[in-house]
């Protein structure tokens, strides 16, 4: 089988008869945002945005600073604050401390690595899975990653953070054996 980005995959028999495989979006997304693919590792794949927001990011910053790198490409790159805002109340500030400290590294990151954050005082501020699509950031056919392995609740396709092809089903975790 050849593998057509943004087209249709065909298989040529022996007979020269050209016959076409049907691929599902996943398929088709996929292929066409494949950077590198060698037999038995994962493959690499393109990411049209990344949306960052302050519970997973600080590994992923201290790993860039640790290689003396910096991000690739800031202006596809979009951060949130996401998890430790509170829902009412918030002119009384962040109480929880661990909250605090995570808000307050995505902010130093961002500027940091010049990344665009939707702070606090933003109105376009929100839950990560909800901003791309609702403020049209995200669009079908783009696989926008997160930290998160959560819904996706747009056309796009779900995050791809840790995926492999063919897919594979994520683990479930039963949180009562977590310690």
């Amino acid at each position: 089988m050849v593998g057509l980005p943004n087209r249709l995959s065909f298989m040529i028999p022996e007979d020269g008869c050209m016959t076409y495989q049907a691929r599902t979006l996943f398929q088709k997304v996929w292929d066409a945002h494949v950077a590198h693919e060698a037999p038995g590792e994962p493959s690499l794949l393109y990411i049209d945005l990344h949306l960052v927001h302050e519970v997973t990011s600080p590994q992923a910053f201290d790993s860039l600073r640790l290689a003396g790198r910096g991000v690739r490409r800031p202006d596809l790159t979009l951060a949130t604050i996401d998890h430790g805002v509170p829902t009412a109340n918030r002119n009384l500030g962040i109480r929880d401390p661990l909250s605090k400290k995570q808000i307050d590294a995505l902010i130093a990151n961002c500027a940091e690595f010049g990344i665009t954050l939707y702070g606090l005082d933003d109105p376009r501020q929100g839950i990560v899975h909800i901003i791309g699509p609702e403020q049209g950031i995200t669009q079908p056919g783009t696989p926008p990653p997160t930290g998160l392995l959560g819904r996706w609740p747009s056309g796009s396709a779900p995050p791809m953070s840790n995926t492999s092809w063919p897919p594979k089903p994520f683990p479930r975790l039963n949180p009562r054996r977590w310690p």
